[in-house]
């Protein structure tokens, strides 16, 4: 297992060495040591590549990862596994603000609580959240999971598209177009799998599941008092 020092190398010296691995290497394991909280650490990674960064780590931590396995032993900031397209990114303290903004694919975990917009306009990424989210999380989600085993902030899921959000705890609010649905033996089958991908242990039978109400987005005259 090889190890870079951000303390000795910096940020860019960081990703110029992970990017530079000749394609099918036989370096996959890399532990990044004295992170002190600098953002865009492991960012773009296309390679399988298993990186644990033994600390705090600033915004955009992971973003637009394909392919690679990033551990973050430790708190995130801003924009945790933004874009990122597939992988794994996993956070073992709390996430800051729009974490998983964007993301189109792959597995976001954040073992503590994520800040608000958790999940905003995800289109097509899995996110489990162990604690609670704030407010605005899952806003315009268009597609992907969002589950949360805490409680969730005001707002979820305003304008929501596709998404399928669950929620173990309390809801604060609902945002525009977003309600209540049932959860199907095919949902709880969903969530399970989740759980068990995102190692955290939760009786799927306690969540709720929330969607669009699909009156935003196809429009009828009928819900102009929606608009």
């Amino acid at each position: 297992m090889a190890e870079i020092d951000v303390a000795e190398v910096g940020v860019r010296g960081v990703n110029s060495t992970l990017h530079g691995l000749p394609e099918g290497t036989n370096e996959t394991d890399w532990v990044i040591l004295n992170p002190h909280g600098y953002h865009s650490i492991a960012c773009g990674l296309d390679e399988h590549l298993n990186v644990a960064i033994k600390g705090h780590v600033g915004f955009y931590c992971g973003g637009m990862n394909q392919l690679a396995e990033i551990s973050v032993e430790g708190h995130a900031g801003v924009g945790v596994a933004e874009n990122m397209m597939s992988g794994t990114v996993r956070v073992s303290g709390n996430a800051s603000e729009s974490a998983g903004a964007t993301a189109h694919g792959g597995l976001l975990v954040i073992n503590g609580d994520a800040s608000s917009r958790c999940g905003i306009s995800m289109k097509g990424v899995d996110i489990v959240v162990g604690g609670s989210v704030g407010h605005m999380s899952a806003f315009m989600a268009q597609s992907g999971h969002l589950v949360v085993c805490g409680d969730a902030g005001d707002a979820l899921g305003d304008s929501i598209y596709e998404a399928i959000l669950f929620v173990r705890g309390k809801v604060a609010s609902l945002g525009a177009d977003c309600i209540e649905k049932d959860m199907t033996p095919e949902h709880i089958a969903k969530l399970t799998e989740l759980l068990a991908a995102a190692d955290i242990e939760a009786d799927p039978s306690e969540f709720r599941r929330y969607g669009s109400a699909r009156k935003l987005y196809n429009f009828d005259i009928d819900n102009i008092d929606a608009y």
